[in-house]
Parts: structure tokens; C-alpha cells; sequence
């Protein structure tokens, strides 16, 4: 037997490595002679660093970087086992959970860590940087990455813009002869799972704004500002984001990485499924096992689960689901194939309870499972 385990994290409780390893031992007590293969999964957002680095034997890079109010923060990410990939989640420098709730303001947080980020990681000599996009505190259409990487944004004056989306309106010229030249040899996808574009009622500013502190006022004007931007960039730069599908991802940063690194926007899961090389390890696998803490109705919607069984369905491999909660309309990834999905919560139980014994109770469901399949060949 050989089989493919490929979850996402566990939110609170698992990590997707932690995930694997669980259910590793879980079904090595049925088949002790099965080759299990661990590909820790994940969908761009938060974790993908820890996922991609795990599943390629890669490292965490850890480096000072500016937050997103402009005061130092420890930002990290991830160079992945072939020394020759990078993945950077902007969050981990320009995320909402380094602003506290009483100083969240999009007018002024600003992107500029996840451009150092960048800076760094080319520093360590990669070829691809993987970006995602997901969790941000800004609104500043990557203005603040930009000017990290080189890029002058200018003012009537001459003067360089400051920092924040309540700047972005103020710009008059993008200058580009001091972009560091390195990033021309660099391919960058950026992992996107939202199509609003950077401006109008689905915009950025309108969607997004609320929750990282803009008041309706504010968001009136960050999206003036975005629009003005826009222009500057299908002016100066050649490249028309407006209305483009994603580019209002993270505060409008999906417009900044088209425009200024001519990134490639994808669903999350499919990068990592390729960053992975989840397909080939499912070529001759007799069962992949995924997972997550919840599957629901929404589970379809590009969570890792679905573009798992998407790939092990390429092959004909049947695909098992796992779950800390099975929720409403979970009985919809059947459609999508999953051929079974267990719960790994025992009974009646309290959250800190669940959380506490995710790892025990992993195993044991992945033991369950095992226990069935073994009873399933038995009785051809």
C-alpha cells in the first residue's frame, strides 16, 4: 500500500506536517509495510510558509523588517528544499495581526516590509518567489512594496510619496530606473483567491477596507486614491489594473505585483500542489488522505481539500477526507472527489478539549480508517 497524505493545518491545533505525521501513525499500526508519503498542504494564506518548507526539507529565513505602521517587526519566510524557490506570505510584514485593533488605519499602514521581504529573498539567489497575498493590515495597492524594490513614486514636487493608501492619490510620475534589476530574472506567482478588482463597489477599499479600520469616509477616499493610482500605473508602468480579476487581493497588493513584478495570479492550492509535486507523488498511490479543520458547503470553493482530490482524481486514486468538524452541506465534496470524510472529534467535548487533543485524536481516526480498508480487501 502507498499512501499520499497531503492535509492542510489544523487551525489552533495542528500544523499540516503535524497533521501528517498524526495520521502517519495512525495507519502505520494497520500497514506497517505501507509507504507513507507526507506532502503537507496549504491554500496561500497563513501556514503556506511552514507547508512549502516542510514538505521540501527547505529552511525559515527570519530577518527585520518595517511593519505596517513603519516600526521594525520580525518578518520571516521560506527557501524551499531546491535552494532555488522562495515563499513569502505578505502578512508575516504587513499583516492585520501586527496592528492592534485601536490603531488599525488604512490610510497609513503600508506594504514596505513585504518589499524587504522580497529584497531579502533575492539576497539568498532564488529563481521563483512565491507570494501570498492573504491577511494584510493595508490598502496601499503595494505602493509601499514597490518603493522597497527601487520604484520612485513622485509627487508634483519631485518628492517621494509617504507611506500609507491615504498617499497613493498624491502621486504624479512612476519612476522605474532604480528598480533593483534582479527582480527581471525572478518568476513570481502570487497566490489569489479572491477576483475583486482594485477599484469600485467590489473594489479593494470597498470589500476590504472595513475590516483593517476604514470608516466610510475612508473607504470613499482610499478608492479615489486607488483609482488615481491605477491611472498612474496604465500611464507610467503599460499595465491596466483597474478592473483587473484579483487585483484588489490584499488591499490592492494583487495590482501592485502584476504591475511592478509581472506576477502570475493563481488559486493558492494549485501553487502549492505544484510547488509540492503533489501529482507525481499520487501517480501510483493506492489512497490520498486530506484533510482540514472544517469541510462544509464552502469546501468546493478552492479550499486545499478539493484541489487535492482534484489531482489524485487525475489518476484515479481514491481520496479520503478528514475533519476536526464535518459542517453543513459538507456531504457536497462527494461531488468533488472526496470518496469519504471522517471527523476526528470523539464526542461531546469542549473546543480547548478538541484543540488539546487533536494529535491523539488524529491518530485514532487515521487508525479507524486504516482498520476499514483492511477489512475492505479482506472481503474482495
Amino acid at each position: 500500500m502507498k499512501f499520499v497524505i497531503a492535509p492542510d493545518s489544523f487551525k489552533e491545533s495542528l500544523s499540516a506536517w503535524e497533521a501528517c505525521q498524526a495520521i502517519g501513525r495512525g495507519l502505520g499500526r494497520v500497514f506497517p509495510e505501507a509507504e507513507l508519503v507526507y506532502v503537507p498542504m496549504a491554500d496561500g494564506g497563513e501556514g503556506t510558509v511552514q507547508s512549502l518548507v516542510d514538505a521540501t526539507s527547505g529552511r525559515i529565513v527570519r530577518t527585520t523588517v518595517t511593519g505596517p505602521l513603519g516600526t521594525p517587526v520580525e518578518g520571516f519566510y521560506g527557501v524551499l528544499g531546491d535552494g532555488k524557490s522562495a515563499v513569502i506570505e505578505m502578512a508575516a510584514a504587513s499583516g492585520l495581526a501586527l496592528v492592534p485593533p485601536a490603531q488599525r488605519n488604512p490610510l497609513v499602514t503600508t506594504t514596505r516590509g513585504m518589499g524587504e521581504l522580497i529584497l531579502s529573498a533575492l539576497n539568498e539567489g532564488v529563481e521563483t518567489i512565491i507570494l501570498g497575498l492573504g491577511g494584510s493590515a493595508t490598502n496601499d495597492g503595494g505602493a509601499g512594496m514597490a518603493q522597497a524594490l527601487g520604484v520612485r513614486l513622485l509627487a508634483e514636487d519631485g518628492t517621494e510619496i509617504g507611506d500609507g493608501g491615504g498617499e497613493v492619490g498624491r502621486i504624479a510620475h512612476i519612476d522605474l530606473s532604480g528598480v533593483d534589476p534582479r527582480l527581471a530574472k525572478v518568476k513570481f506567482v502570487a497566490a489569489c483567491d479572491v477576483d475583486n478588482p482594485l477599484i469600485g463597489e467590489r473594489g479593494a477599499s470597498a470589500v476590504f477596507g472595513p475590516q483593517k479600520g476604514a470608516t466610510p469616509e475612508m473607504v470613499k477616499q482610499l478608492d479615489a486614491n486607488l483609482a488615481h493610482y491605477a491611472a498612474k500605473m496604465r500611464e507610467d508602468v503599460g499595465c491596466d489594473v483597474a478592473h483587473m480579476p484579483g487585483a484588489g487581493a490584499a488591499g490592492g497588493l494583487g495590482a501592485g505585483v502584476v504591475a511592478f513584478l509581472q506576477a502570475e495570479l493563481k488559486r493558492g492550492v494549485d501553487i502549492v500542489i505544484d510547488a509540492t509535486g503533489l501529482a507525481d507523488h499520487a501517480v501510483d498511490a493506492d489512497v490520498v488522505i486530506t484533510g482540514e479543520g472544517k469541510i462544509d458547503g464552502q469546501t468546493i470553493y478552492g479550499k486545499t481539500p478539493i484541489g487535492v482530490a482534484k489531482t489524485a482524481k487525475l489518476h484515479g486514486v481514491p481520496v479520503i477526507g478528514i475533519a476536526g468538524t464535518l459542517a453543513a452541506g459538507h456531504e457536497v465534496v462527494h461531488e468533488h472527489g472526496i470518496d469519504m470524510v471522517f471527523t476526528i472529534v470523539p464526542g461531546v467535548t469542549t473546543l480547548e478539549e478538541a484543540l488539546g487533543q487533536a494529535a491523539d485524536n488524529m491518530e485514532r481516526t487515521a487508525y479507524n480508517i486504516g482498520m476499514a480498508l483492511k477489512l475492505g480487501i479482506q472481503l474482495k
